[in-house]
């Protein structure tokens, strides 16, 4: 079994069933590479489907889990990677909810 190494890339991860805790962790650490590297969430979840091999829910789950275990950390990170979101005091949840559902390519007025 080849270490999860860097710049190795062809590696092999524990078995998800066999050594859960290990696997697990392995995604944690995959995840905050992802963190540094200032992706997105759903960006963190393909790279580590097409790179690692990792079910899109297994990454979701950690990811979410992550997110509950260290929410200020999120709150701020979200900000930094996204910061025409916050639009100041009056942005509200639900304002943040609306934006993120318009359109990716909408018309420009003319």
């Amino acid at each position: 079994m080849h270490s999860f190494g860097m710049h190795n890339n062809h590696h092999q991860l524990p078995c998800l069933h066999c050594h859960p805790h290990s696997y697990i962790r392995i995604v944690q650490h995959l995840i905050e590479r992802c963190l540094l590297l200032r992706m997105s969430r759903d960006q963190c979840i393909k790279a580590l489907a097409e790179h690692a091999r990792i079910r899109p829910l297994v990454t979701l789950t950690v990811w979410r889990e992550l997110v509950k275990e260290n929410r200020e950390f999120f709150q701020a990170y979200f900000r930094t990677i996204s910061p025409r979101l916050v639009r100041g005091d009056n942005f509200t949840r639900h304002q943040g909810r609306q934006f993120h559902k318009a359109p990716r390519f909408a018309r420009r007025k003319r």
